[in-house]
């Protein structure tokens, strides 16, 4: 599956025909798929960044029974809105299961754009769209590491993931206040940071 340089991937019905933020990078990504769809027929195994889309097409679909195979048996998955990753593929599954069952059937993922030039891990940015519009507060990007499973080694499978979401409220310079002021509070009292 070739990514046009013009346009971002879109997942499920109403894909965006915004252009990637990131031009260079998009032809990037490309030229990489197809170099992965090759190492795929001829290796037998399918290239970590056609897991991740596989795994974004399921979501949208709201096809638990596809995640499920490329979700590792003790996948960690951080989602950094929740206090705690989770762990395990039953965990992930039930969190997307949720997740799944929680929002409209028109909201859908959009890549705009996706690493691929490491076989094991990609970075993913993407938004998410209602009935083709950008929804708001919804821009996020998200890391995965990926390996072959242990009994099938021709299924690559997603062993970590880590989501950061965009933020609903924005502090904007306040952040750099508020990081000075941690970072001088650890400069005088480095236990505290131990502590962490």
């Amino acid at each position: 599956m070739a990514l046009a340089a013009t346009q971002p991937l879109g997942l499920g019905v109403g894909a965006s025909s915004r252009r990637p933020p990131f031009p260079i990078l998009a032809r990037k990504t490309r030229f990489v798929g197809v170099a992965a769809a090759a190492a795929a027929e001829k290796g037998g195994a399918t290239a970590a960044a056609e897991v991740v889309r596989e795994f974004y097409d399921g979501v949208n679909r709201r096809d638990l029974a596809a995640v499920e195979p490329l979700i590792a048996e003790g996948c960690v998955y951080e989602d950094l809105v929740f206090p705690r990753p989770m762990v395990g593929r039953d965990q992930v599954l039930g969190f997307f299961g949720e997740f799944m069952g929680s929002i409209s059937p028109d909201l859908r993922f959009v890549i705009d754009d996706i690493s691929g030039l490491d076989p094991s891990a990609v970075g993913v940015t993407w938004h998410l769209e209602w009935k083709g519009r950008p929804f708001p507060f919804s821009r996020g990007c998200s890391f995965y590491r990926c390996q072959p499973d242990p009994q099938k080694q021709q299924q690559i499978q997603i062993v970590y993931g880590r989501d950061c979401v965009e933020p609903a409220t924005k502090p904007g310079e306040l952040a750099l206040v508020i990081i000075r002021g941690v970072t001088w509070i650890f400069e005088r009292f480095p236990s505290l940071a131990r502590m962490l």
